[in-house]
């Protein structure tokens, strides 16, 4: 987590412990009356009281109004993070009586109302944390009368955790592709001595529990992961595998890349890296013996290795662990929805690229068409997203949630937003330009494009359109930055090529300038521009 970033949380009860992995000022008890105006986030973390039945249900629903009137008090550019409530102690003598339970439900459907209403707002569920213990684990009571501690201290160290993987999934970082063995792993068994028929999948334990794996891998690649093997197989024996059985889910067209042979795993997924252009860093492998894993954790540290359960009956289990630190992610993008199809289709164009011996006439094949718009708000999501996960190509790599967009869009600045077809398909949002205007002045505060759209000149088109774009708007001066970051060093050079003149440049940012009053920029013919 970024400890730079300060947040300010407001609380009913002592939490400090569970925030101590941030920066955080504290709210007093049931206070809003103050709230920390130079706080980069807020919190909203109440817990559910500690009195009288008859009480309880009547404090919640205050607590209700205490988190709009909070939410009205915060500024709307800046991310307010409101945890729902779940009933952590009450007495209930009368089995019937629901007046606590449904004061509960209230509360949380009046944060899930405002996160409708504000985009800045959003919701935690608190139970997907609280329901991995047990009730009386909840609350340690020595602690409560003492400090008035509200949750048990002792689940401060696996909160902060939870609390950072939320964070993650908020900001829209996750890992990229998921890396899978065959045997023992999707299915119980060795396929090249137990055959066809012999491996555990679908029928009787332990085929039940490989068949539902494989199912909830199915529906996660279907939210954006992209998938892949890494196997010691023979390639043919498995291709009869995905035809012939009966109860395989996962098949050859579901996966973006295959390393299906007798090399080392470290190589094959080194090798997935380059052809999938991804980071290594993006990976999770998983994989059912230990002597790969720890091979791959040697040479690929970079890599994500968990350990793979020892029995089949503790894969859901693993799942829902292993989603949850890696692959959480809190709303989809279209884009995330087609990210598999995506990959494969960049494989298309390399091989496609080497019949080729000039580069222009591969462009001009590929017929691309670049869709250059405005963000709206059906596309705001995606930016943010793209400038949380992007790395290679994104010359000052800053990171902006959606509110932190609209801040930029209320002051001023323009967003654009790149989509590339070509004749493999749709690319989806894959570039992103924010630009700061100041009266007859520009400044290029982000430029970033995806890395599986690199290698055609698109980013010298859509950069030269922007700035035919700005001198339409009488933009005299351009004025742009270059960060360096240990994974963007390709475009080091990037405003250089464009012409741009250095300013001043130090080993932390480089300025560049531009008298946009010079000429225009070309576009070349073979990029079809469509503006929305």
């Amino acid at each position: 987590m970024r400890l730079s970033i300060h947040y300010f949380v407001f609380r009913n009860t002592t939490i400090e412990r569970f925030f101590q992995n941030i920066s955080a000022t504290f709210s007093g008890y049931e206070d809003i009356s103050v709230v920390n105006e130079q706080a980069e986030r807020y919190v909203w973390f109440y817990l559910s009281p500690v009195a009288e039945n008859t009480l309880i249900a009547g404090k919640i629903r205050y607590y209700a109004d205490l988190a709009r009137m909070a939410v009205e008090k915060t500024p709307p550019d800046r991310m307010f993070i409101a945890f729902t409530m779940m009933d952590i102690y009450s007495v209930q003598s009368t089995v019937s009586d629901r007046t606590v339970v449904s004061a509960i439900c209230e509360y949380n459907a009046a944060l899930y109302a405002l996160e409708a209403v504000h985009a800045n707002v959003k919701v935690i569920d608190i139970t997907r944390f609280l329901n991995n213990y047990k009730t009386e684990d909840l609350i340690d009571w020595r602690y409560y009368f003492i400090s008035q501690m509200g949750l048990n201290p002792r689940l401060s160290g696996a909160f902060g955790e939870w609390f950072e993987s939320r964070i993650r999934a908020i900001e829209m970082k996750r890992k990229k592709c998921l890396v899978l063995d065959l045997d023992n792993t999707l299915w119980g068994g060795v396929l090249g001595e137990d055959g066809i028929s012999g491996v555990a999948l679908g029928g009787d334990y332990s085929g039940k529990a490989f068949l539902l794996f494989q199912q909830q891998i199915l529906e996660l690649s279907r939210e954006g992961v992209i998938l892949a093997v890494c196997s010691k197989n023979n390639i043919e024996d498995v291709r009869k595998m995905w035809s012939e059985h009966p109860d395989t889910v996962l098949r050859e067209e579901h996966f973006a890349a295959l390393r299906i042979n007798w090399h080392s795993k470290a190589d094959n997924i080194r090798e997935m890296a380059e052809e999938l252009n991804i980071g290594l860093d993006s990976f999770v492998f998983l994989d059912d013996n230990p002597s790969e894993r720890e091979l791959v954790k040697r040479f690929l540290p970079a890599v994500a290795v968990p350990d793979f359960p020892a029995q089949a009956y503790m894969l859901p289990v693993f799942f829902k662990q292993t989603v949850e630190q890696y692959f959480s992610i809190y709303a989809l993008t279209g884009e995330d929805k087609t990210k598999t199809e995506q990959y494969k289709a960049n494989a298309q164009r390399a091989n496609a690229q080497r019949s080729f011996t000039d580069m222009d006439e591969y462009l001009r094949w590929l017929e691309m068409e670049l869709t250059i718009a405005d963000v709206s708000e059906f596309t705001l999501a995606r930016a943010a997203q793209m400038t949380q996960k992007t790395n290679q190509f994104n010359l000052t790599t800053r990171r902006y949630d959606d509110a932190g967009l609209r801040s930029k869009l209320a002051s001023g600045s323009r967003i654009f937003t790149l989509s590339v077809c070509d004749k493999f398909g749709d690319s989806g949002i894959t570039g992103l330009c924010i630009v700061d205007l100041a009266e007859e002045t520009a400044l290029i505060d982000s430029l970033l494009l995806s890395c599986r759209i690199l290698g055609k000149h698109i980013e010298d088109a859509f950069f030269n359109y922007i700035l035919n774009q700005l001198k339409k708007q009488d933009i005299q001066t351009v004025k742009a930055l270059y960060v360096p970051t240990a994974k963007n060093m390709q475009v080091k050079d990037f405003y250089d090529r464009q012409g741009f003149q250095k300013i001043t440049g130090d080993d932390d940012c480089t300025v560049y300038t531009m008298d946009r009053s010079l000429h225009d920029f070309e576009v070349k013919p073979y990029f079809k521009i469509l503006e929305i």
